[in-house]
């Protein structure tokens, strides 16, 4: 049996506790993904995060509230 994309999403995209510099940016990405700026991204490097690593954590909360709005526009439909 082949796994559902979705569900394959939700277990690559589950949430992980954020370290203490990344924290407030992925909220940020969360609620207004639209104002994150160079300089949010530049803060986070000399932090000391890695590009990749600020990458993957942006993907995956960015799917992850992908996931959460489709489960609520389903609710909402149901």
């Amino acid at each position: 049996m082949k796994a559902d994309p979705i569900d394959e999403l939700r277990r690559l995209a589950a949430p992980r506790p954020a370290q203490p510099p990344l924290a407030p940016y992925l909220e940020k990405v969360r609620g207004g993904a639209y104002t994150i700026t160079d300089r949010d991204v530049e803060e986070l490097k000399a932090a000391g995060m890695s590009e990749e690593e600020i990458f993957e954590a942006t993907a995956a909360v960015a799917i992850e509230e992908g996931l959460r709005r489709l489960d609520a526009a389903a609710a909402v439909l149901a």
